[in-house]
């Protein structure tokens, strides 16, 4: 094949430990004709040299580029350099283990687009590499929720397909977001177009789950999608170290994300600190399906997502489904902030 099918655009920040694995898997694809470009944000590990060394070595076209550091910056500035009809966004530490995954999801791409009446865009089934163990219930319901392809599940962690001028069309990705600008591009898209779960599979790093914990990361993740959700981007904008560089990931504090969460909403009228509780009470209340699904992976069915769907949800669905929802949430809130201040008082007073 001589013309270039598809871009593959991936992000780099100090990954100089975890590209070689991901160029690899390019390599060994097949039947598809491809270039790779790969996009430093500004590393200091000699991630772009090391880049360039090996898609010569494994004979991959494409190139090395420099951007600004954050990943809008960087997803845009790849899409703009690409020469392919179809753009892939994947993350550095992704694999993808099948050789033919891409040829097979082009293929699928190509015909739905053909039919459909709307742009269409595909995803991945999500994996987990967890060096040999077994996979606990979190990562079967994280998996699942990817697998659903549902309004907030799509991340850039499964891979992005789309083409270029749907990609032009949708608005390209968000550079005034430090973090969760993949999810944003996600949702935009959805208004417009459909999103298709591919064959194959892509598998994703645990790295940073291990280094900041489980329970913290995705509880810090949980917040970052409902203030995305309800356009409330202060939070977003002025949390420090909301996604640190992998090699400086360490245990995650979230005392100070709350207190911030705290600081901004002392700074607004009673009326909208209202107004934000209210939308919050909305966007969880529409995500009250996860509980379903997050039973179903407990007990190995297919039934209680399914009766959420057809008995709870037309229950709940209305304005006060939305304030319940938004007192439980606040509760909620002003508990695990006094249990994070309680944990760091006795952490401090040893």
């Amino acid at each position: 094949m001589s013309s270039v099918e598809l871009s593959v655009v991936i992000p780099v920040l100090d990954e100089a430990l975890t590209l070689p694995g991901l160029l690899s898997d390019l390599s060994a694809q097949r039947k598809v004709a491809f270039d790779v470009l790969v996009v430093d944000g500004g590393s200091s590990d000699n991630t772009p040299t090391l880049a360039e060394q090996r898609l010569v070595k494994l004979g991959l076209s494409g190139r090395v580029l420099s951007s600004r550091q954050g990943r809008g910056f960087q997803l845009n500035c790849g899409a703009s350099h690409a020469r392919g009809e179809w753009l892939l966004f994947l993350h550095a530490d992704s694999r993808l283990p099948e050789p033919c995954v891409l040829r097979h999801s082009l293929d699928q791409l190509v015909m739905r687009n053909r039919e459909g009446e709307c742009p269409v865009a595909g995803h991945f089934s999500l994996e987990f590499d967890l060096g040999g163990n077994p996979e606990n219930l979190a990562y079967q319901f994280y998996r699942a929720k990817a697998h659903s392809g549902r309004s907030g599940t799509i991340h850039g962690d499964q891979g992005f397909w789309i083409r270029s001028v749907d990609f032009e069309s949708v608005g390209r990705f968000r550079e005034d977001l430090p973090v969760m600008e993949d999810s944003s591009f996600a949702e935009d898209f959805r208004r417009v177009g459909e999103w298709q779960l591919l064959p194959g599979r892509i598998v994703t790093s645990t790295r940073r789950f291990k280094s900041e914990g489980l329970i913290e990361r995705q509880t810090l993740n949980a917040l970052m999608m409902n203030f995305l959700a309800i356009d409330w981007l202060d939070f977003v904008r002025q949390a420090p170290d909301l996604y640190r560089r992998q090699e400086q990931a360490s245990q995650l504090d979230l005392l100070p994300f709350f207190d911030l969460i705290r600081d901004l909403l002392s700074q607004m009228p009673v009326w909208r600190r209202r107004a934000l509780w209210l939308a919050t009470g909305s966007y969880v209340r529409s995500q009250l399906w996860q509980v379903g699904l997050f039973l179903d992976c407990r007990r190995n069915q297919s039934c209680w997502l399914e009766r959420f769907d057809r008995w709870l949800r037309p229950l709940v669905n209305h304005r006060i489904g939305d304030l319940i929802s938004a007192v439980l949430i606040r509760v909620w809130f002003a508990w695990t902030k006094n249990r994070l201040r309680q944990k760091s008082n006795r952490v401090g007073s040893r």
